[in-house]
């Protein structure tokens, strides 16, 4: 099913990657000067409600008054929803330091699962992970006394995290597989949600629905899973090329509402005009908001069906 009518609310920054939606319907999102914004329900009034000094990256809620930032360069941080000082949760695990703090998922209880994408290459570099596929990412665990442990390490550019509604298993994107896992809590069991996408997941996140929502930033690209069936000597020389030269992402882009039993409940695919890099979503109460890596906008779509 094609998006139809969408609506951009624009943000006096680039790069709103991700979006949360309070119980106000207030919108706050992260843009690449390291700045927290957070928009009025209409869009039409902008706060800027901190500065991680860093990138942010995946945002949720934290209990109930703070919100969680992923931060590729500063770590795993908190501000209040008020707006304030950003606090610093965790900048390594298990000895070591976060390459690329990405997104998160917060259980009801207070505990994080959260990635971080690779141990070779940061956010400047993504491009460089996708290409050589070092398999270095990891999903993490915070528990609210401030430990954390290792859940599943190995993954193909680890991106976004959502928990099931009934906090039964947390879901892992990972880019470089093209798919999402489960990684069910009980036992630490893994297997595939949704397997084979046709475009690159990126942030998920669990709706108001139910649904696990999932998008696809851009297609899957030919070169691009033709350079990485090369030998590794050759990988690395193709992502030293410059970026013109790499292959490129296009501008369509998909969101799935998956159930928990990986039945596909909805699926939206096509371009949407000034609007592409899809690589945040968040269903409240019926809409579905979207960031973007390359934008300077967020968009909404009226309440679904």
């Amino acid at each position: 099913m094609e998006f139809g009518e969408v609506t951009l609310y624009p943000v006096n920054g680039h790069g709103p990657e991700d979006v949360v939606v309070d119980g106000e319907g207030r919108i706050y999102t992260g843009v690449d000067d390291g700045r927290i914004l957070r928009l009025s329900p209409d869009g039409q009034h902008i706060d800027v409600i901190a500065d991680t000094g860093g990138r942010p990256l995946g945002l949720e809620l934290h209990g109930e008054d703070e919100l969680l930032i992923c931060d590729a360069r500063a770590g795993l941080l908190v501000v209040p929803l008020a707006g304030g000082a950003v606090s610093t949760l965790a900048t390594s695990a298990l000895g070591l330091d976060f390459v690329f703090c990405n997104n998160a998922a917060v259980a009801s209880d207070g505990t994080i699962y959260f990635t971080d994408s690779s141990r070779r290459f940061g956010i400047d570099n993504w491009r460089d992970d996708l290409i050589e596929q070092t398999a270095g990412g990891r999903l993490l665990r915070r528990s609210p006394d401030g430990s954390i442990d290792l859940l599943v390490d190995g993954l193909r550019f680890a991106n976004g995290v959502a928990l099931a509604p009934d906090e039964s298993f947390v879901a892992v994107a990972e880019t470089g597989a093209f798919g999402v896992s489960r990684v069910r809590l009980s036992d630490g069991h893994v297997d595939p949600l949704v397997e084979n996408l046709w475009g690159f997941p990126d942030n998920i996140s669990t709706g108001t629905d139910g649904l696990i929502w999932i998008t696809q930033a851009s297609p899957r690209v030919a070169a691009l899973d033709v350079v990485r069936r090369l030998p590794a000597v050759l990988r690395a020389g193709i992502r030293r090329l410059p970026t013109s030269l790499q292959p490129r992402p296009g501008r369509e882009v998909g969101v799935l509402g998956v159930a928990a039993d990986g039945r596909v409940v909805h699926s939206f695919r096509g371009e949407i005009p000034g609007f592409h890099m899809l690589v945040g979503v968040r269903e409240w109460r019926g809409r579905l908001y979207f960031g973007s890596l390359e934008e300077s906008a967020i968009a909404v779509t009226p309440t679904i069906g």
